[in-house]
């Protein structure tokens, strides 16, 4: 059995290690090591003296250089990197080669906003004050980045939240998810080969989390990178040291609305993708889908059936579509949340069982009760509940009913119904006839009220991880 080391610029013997266990099979695949109080404290000793000392920041080109070798690196072991992601986190192999081919192309990003970006120029000379002045900013790094990463994405998130960092120009620290550390592992071990210096990305498990909030809340912490549950991440927030800038990245209940006019025959493979895609265990999974009451039952029964005919299981093999949940007690969580729905006066349609400890059969529930737990907070697993509405504002209401905002959808071909749910729905992205969950990396993904803080995105991280610094001159008004 492999065992990991943490990746740190000096080598500090441990005593703890921790097994890595597949989802599927609960089965033991490695062990790593777990960090220490001494190995934090080094750790951030080493990135803080790369920040201070200045004369040896990386250039921009010698960034590019290393992301460009990234690139290489982890292409030539593509399918190698996709098969490892899926053993450790349970994303299913098609899903988790399309998560590389996205980390990839997500380094290729960092390089062209490197080489694309650039400051302002200041406007001067419109006043007496500015007179004979010409100003501009340029970016430069922030100081140090703390990372503390999610399991859901364990290639993709480390190369949005490490590769922004290099791009940056910033030393980072990172955190993965205990879940799925070797991921991490892979990808940073991937930046050192590229060329990237040790101590400029250091990777660390830490096993206590309250020994993880003594890194989180350093003084020499500049920004703090945070995607995982509302509830951790709003009480790191409290705590972070004064200066440090934060960018959390929560989850959703991510509302659908579905007008009597869609295209049923491209709504249904829609949802049932945005929904059961990794299990439903995406921050903007499809989760509630408000649908017009002339189609509503029609269309949970449709989406009942594909979600039936989706193949549940050993997500390393080809044909499966939904894999396992990443831990048992996530299983419970969610068939007590389903039990409790239809308790309460909710129509299943398909699922509601384990079929294994950690698989769960794809579920749609018609109709639950609004105040049901279900129906008020994030599920993330696989389940969908289909609610319908008699009319679009009564639908939008019941969309923004709650504290979260994220993604939403709407279907219609009705380009004023579009229009008009787009400016009313709480959201910062609206998808027309498209599911919530859909990405791409250079876009602006962005939580709102209890969902995040902050915009990610590869070059919205890069530029939260800079700070827009000025120069005035003041010209002469004379030669003489």
């Amino acid at each position: 059995m492999k065992h990991y080391p943490l990746l740190l610029a000096k080598d500090i013997k441990t005593e703890e290690k921790m097994d890595v266990v597949a989802p599927y099979d609960l089965s033991v695949i490695a062990t790593i090591d777990c960090a220490s109080e001494l190995h934090i404290q080094q750790a951030l000793k080493t990135a803080h003296q790369c920040y201070k000392n200045r004369s040896e920041w990386l250039s921009t080109p010698k960034r590019i250089e290393i992301l460009e070798r990234v690139v290489v690196l982890m292409s030539e072991q593509h399918d190698k990197l996709a098969l490892a992601s899926a053993h450790e986190g349970g994303k299913p192999l098609m899903d988790s080669l399309a998560e590389v081919t996205r980390a990839i192309d997500g380094i290729k990003i960092c390089i062209e906003t490197l080489r694309t970006d650039s400051g302002d120029v200041i406007p001067m000379n419109y006043n007496n004050a500015s007179a004979n002045r010409i100003a501009f900013t340029q970016r430069e790094p922030i100081g140090v980045v703390v990372a503390v990463s999610a399991f859901n994405h364990p290639v993709n998130l480390i190369v949005h939240q490490v590769g922004s960092a290099v791009a940056a120009g910033c030393p980072v620290i990172v955190k993965p998810a205990s879940d799925t550390p070797l991921s991490c592992m892979h990808i940073v071990d991937i930046f050192h080969q590229a060329g990237l210096p040790r101590e400029w990305c250091q990777a660390m498990v830490i096993a206590d989390n309250e020994l993880a909030t003594t890194l989180v809340t350093d003084s020499r912490v500049a920004f703090f990178s945070f995607i995982g549950s509302a509830k951790v991440g709003w009480k790191l927030r409290s705590q972070l040291a004064p200066g440090t800038r934060c960018a959390l990245e929560h989850g959703g209940v991510a509302p659908v609305i579905v007008e009597a006019d869609a295209d049923f025959e491209k709504t249904i493979p829609a949802l049932t993708k945005g929904g059961f895609y990794h299990a439903g265990q995406v921050c903007v999974s499809v989760q509630r889908v408000y649908v017009h009451e002339k189609i509503a039952e029609k269309l949970a029964q449709a989406l009942a059936k594909s979600a039936s005919e989706l193949q549940v299981g050993d997500p390393t093999l080809k044909e499966t579509e939904v894999g396992p949940f990443i831990r048992p007690s996530e299983l419970q969580r969610v068939d007590q949340c389903v039990q409790e729905a239809i308790a309460q006066g909710a129509q299943a349609l398909c699922g509601t069982r384990a079929i294994t400890e950690t698989c769960y059969a794809p579920t749609v529930l018609f109709n639950p009760p609004d105040d049901a737990t279900i129906s008020q907070n994030e599920v993330f697993g696989p389940v969908i509940c289909v609610y319908s509405y008699e009319d679009l504002d009564e639908a939008i209401t019941r969309a923004n009913a709650l504290p979260f905002a994220f993604q939403a959808a709407v279907f219609t071909n009705n380009l004023s119904y579009a229009m008009y749910a787009y400016q009313r729905l709480a959201a910062s992205a609206v998808m027309l006839n498209d599911h919530t969950a859909f990405r791409v990396d250079g876009m602006p993904f962005a939580g709102l009220k209890h969902s995040g803080l902050g915009v990610g995105g590869i070059p919205y991280s890069i530029h939260d991880m800079q700070v827009e610094k000025m120069l005035v001159m003041k010209l002469e008004e004379s030669l003489k």
